[in-house]
């Protein structure tokens, strides 16, 4: 699952365009962003983070990066084989 500010009908063209696969919600007003720990202060924009959850709901890992957001899916995948290893 993906969340961002954007509009729905902007996550829409975009999942339309990258083929994802996966459900995208918006978080226009930065409340989910918030829980999360990921909403910055004022006007900017949230940080960009990935949080991997197991099938049992617990929080597996955090992977943050501003620079690089290709980082996201390979630390992601790596969290989840050291889990299950």
């Amino acid at each position: 699952m993906g969340i961002s500010t954007d509009p729905v009908g902007q996550q829409k063209e975009f999942d339309q365009k990258n083929s994802l696969g996966f459900t995208l919600l918006s978080d226009p007003e930065k409340k989910i962003a918030s829980l999360l720990g990921a909403k910055r202060r004022g006007p900017f924009p949230n940080q960009r983070a990935t949080y991997v959850i197991g099938q049992d709901r617990t929080l597996l890992g955090i992977v943050k990066s501003e620079k690089n957001m290709f980082v996201h899916a390979d630390k992601a995948l790596e969290i989840l084989r050291n889990h299950s290893s």
